[in-house]
């Protein structure tokens, strides 16, 4: 019995379609090769700016990824254009009392009321020497 033989359909090309996405993606650096108006968060804030609600314009690929330049970066940064940042907004009195008391609860031990250096654990809120006088108190 003969076998009929199947020809290819057209497809419409999507070449252009393709073209025009790789435009909207932001370009991509590798670690140190980006232009100097183009910084990440980080940069921004040490500069006194914020990226002022404008998108990432490129990603930053990180140092370790730049020995295999196939593989996708695990860990990227997006960078923004420091041209259209804007200066950062400095918080007002209160909300700076309000960072104080939020800290202040948290650093606070609830068995001594000794305000620490550090954030306490959340589990229990006590420093160290209370945690450990109390544990060996129980252990005795």
């Amino acid at each position: 019995m003969p076998t009929t033989r199947r020809t290819l359909t057209a497809v419409p090309a999507t070449a252009d379609v393709d073209r025009d996405q790789e435009q909207e993606q932001p370009g991509t650096y590798e670690h140190g090769t980006a232009p100097a108006h183009l910084m990440t968060r980080r940069q921004l804030r040490d500069a006194g700016l914020r990226p002022g609600g404008h998108d990432p314009v490129a990603t930053l690929r990180c140092r370790r990824c730049g020995y295999h330049p196939t593989r996708a970066c695990t860990r990227p940064a997006f960078l923004f254009d420091s041209r259209l940042a804007l200066p950062r907004r400095v918080p007002t009195l209160r909300q700076e009392e309000a960072l104080d008391r939020a800290m202040a609860a948290r650093q606070t031990c609830i068995t001594c009321r000794v305000r620490q250096a550090y954030c306490l654990p959340v589990a229990d809120r006590r420093c160290v020497g209370c945690a450990t006088s109390s544990g060996l108190a129980a252990a005795a």
